[in-house]
């Protein structure tokens, strides 16, 4: 399926700043996919021997949780991390 640049471009517009920024990451991660090569530090994670222990309740309420996430950045800001400019 063929898609046009400009409705690309429409869409990431149409995002909010943060969002913006998330697409930007998604599509760094497609782009590395498609060149098959995985990003040094994915081969590091692929090198660590398995983590077999099992998750702790905090861990489980966490995935069952209809709260959704949050970025990274938006962590920040909550815990005073990082300021917004302007």
């Amino acid at each position: 399926m063929a898609i046009r640049k400009e409705e690309l471009y429409k869409m990431v517009e149409s995002l909010s700043n943060e969002d913006k920024k998330t697409a930007f990451d998604f599509m760094q991660f497609l782009i590395e996919r498609s060149k098959n090569k995985k990003p040094k530090s994915w081969q590091e994670i692929d090198e660590l021997e398995s983590d077999n222990e099992p998750l702790s309740e905090e861990e489980l309420k966490q995935l069952e949780s209809e709260d959704g996430y949050i970025s990274g950045e938006g962590a920040k800001r909550e815990f005073g991390l990082q300021v917004d400019l302007p």
